[in-house]
């Protein structure tokens, strides 16, 4: 009989290989929601921001901590992008905003240029920005949306990425996050039960990231099938917005 690593080490350096980041900024978790539950029980935000719509999860997560919670309300007549007075709703008293790219429910990619943008205004407000990225590996072209390669840079800023969806892993629970403020992955660490992550699941997640085919194969696939999707639906008479992951909003 094996313990789970508690440190998940192994599983770690190989993250850590393929997100070409240092192993001691990367935390996993049971799922990505065990980390955006964990991450508000550590930081305790008074005030949050959220995208309307958004994963509902987010909200339910500040309101274990009693936050107020305040929303940027995506609009229709804007195809439901986000815009770029976003910045003006981060302010000093907003603590933490969480942000999904792409967006659940509405399939849209932020561009990384603009998550940097958005980024920077919370460094200068001392606001924590949890970016959720799980979807993320799944776009047609993943590098154009991502800020994995620029964590380092802001100490505020904590990612999320998930087996669940991009190796169809949704039974075994494994996600991670990723962020340069040691400090806080430490009191991540320290906070949470001990076995969360079991033996079967990191060695999933081993041999998922040795997968290096399967991405870009998922990627045909799932883009195949939503042009045919949303060509079917149209076709049938419903509204239809135009998506860029493996979901559609109608």
């Amino acid at each position: 009989m094996h313990y789970p690593d508690v440190r998940c080490d192994r599983l770690r350096e190989s993250i850590s290989d393929f997100e070409r980041i240092e192993k001691e900024k990367i935390l996993c978790g049971n799922g990505a929601a065990e980390l955006f539950f964990a991450v508000v029980m550590a930081v305790r935000p008074k005030k949050a921001l959220v995208t309307a719509p958004a994963f509902s999860e987010y909200e339910r997560a500040l309101g274990t901590v009693g936050a107020e919670v305040q929303y940027y309300r995506l609009k229709e007549e804007q195809d439901f992008r986000i815009q770029e007075d976003i910045l003006e709703q981060i302010t000093e008293d907003t603590d933490m905003i969480f942000l999904c790219n792409p967006n659940n429910p509405t399939g849209h990619a932020v561009p990384r240029e603009q998550i940097l943008q958005i980024a920077k205004r919370c460094e200068e407000t001392a606001t924590r920005l949890i970016l959720d990225e799980c979807f993320c590996d799944l776009l047609d072209h993943p590098e154009a949306y991502s800020v994995v390669p620029e964590a380092e840079h802001f100490p505020g800023l904590f990612i999320l990425r998930a087996f669940t969806k991009t190796y169809a892993m949704a039974g075994l629970r494994l996600g991670y996050g990723i962020c340069a403020d040691r400090g806080l992955l430490r009191r991540l660490s320290a906070g949470r039960q001990p076995w969360s992550i079991s033996v079967p699941a990191q060695e999933a997640g081993c041999a998922a990231l040795r997968e290096s085919v399967y991405l870009n194969e998922a990627r045909e696939l799932l883009k195949a099938g939503r042009v045919y999707l949303t060509r079917e639906l149209r076709r049938m008479g419903f509204l239809v917005y135009d998506s860029d992951i493996n979901f559609i909003l109608f």
